[in-house]
């Protein structure tokens, strides 16, 4: 865990708001505090106290908030380096979650754009050693198209039935990176590619979001439905496609 002491206003402020964001777990004690059993990296000003003297722990300094961002860095790739073997997992979808793990450690999680995951995996595991990622098998399409662009990892499809939690007052939203957390966790099926036939369901609703998106009231036939099924085109190229059709 990551344990933020510092006497610096600024620089604790700036810190624990990188972390929050990052969706890392951490907690706070004053310089020079007994730090909790589960701590293994501090993040503290060069003048602070020394946190645990004998403690197995690695110190990571900033001089200023400015810092803040590169210290937080460096203690999450300790983490990382320390807590075991490096897992994603995702929870498939339009707004996939995805949840990054340090052995049994969540160390960062994000909730992003489907067009946003695969660039945000391949940030989280560029300094793991044997990083693996683990997707969801749900949401078929979408999950095809994560693992066919996530081709220079190693993936494995998970079973996810039962790994989105209920969800309680205040934690709207968290569902789909819980999911993630629990798919992280769960042994699935090495795959290489996923090649999926859009349902004539799935291909309908294509076809009538292309109705509802465009300008004009026009709705793309089932040969471009499927090529937006497949994310060869978007939506709105779809759309340019059959005006020039």
């Amino acid at each position: 865990m990551i344990v933020v002491a510092t006497a610096d206003f600024e620089l604790y402020h700036e810190a624990v708001s990188l972390l929050r964001d990052r969706g890392v777990a951490f907690t706070t004690v004053d310089p020079g505090a007994d730090l909790p059993d589960e701590a293994s990296v501090v993040v503290a000003a060069p003048d602070d106290p020394v946190v645990d003297a004998d403690a197995d722990v690695e110190r990571v300094t900033a001089a200023a908030a400015a810092e803040a961002r590169r210290a937080v860095d460096e203690a999450l790739a300790h983490l990382r380096a320390g807590g075991g073997r490096t897992v994603v997992g995702v929870d498939p979808g339009t707004r996939p979650g995805i949840a990054v793990l340090s052995g049994e450690t969540v160390v960062a999680a994000f909730h992003v754009p489907l067009g946003d995951a695969v660039e945000t995996v391949h940030r989280e595991v560029a300094d793991a050693v044997d990083p693996l990622v683990r997707i969801g098998d749900g949401a078929r399409l979408h999950g095809a198209r994560l693992v066919d662009d996530l081709d220079d990892v190693t993936v494995e499809l998970v079973d996810e039935t039962g790994t989105t939690p209920y969800l309680g007052t205040g934690a709207r939203g968290m569902g789909d990176v819980l999911a993630a957390v629990n798919i992280a966790r769960l042994e699935g099926e090495r795959v290489d590619s996923r090649d999926i036939e859009p349902t004539t369901g799935e291909l309908q609703r294509i076809k009538d979001r292309s109705r509802r998106v465009s300008t004009d009231d026009r709705t793309i036939d089932d040969a471009l439905a499927r090529q937006v099924a497949v994310g060869d085109l978007t939506i709105e190229e779809a759309l340019d496609a059959h005006r020039e059709g």
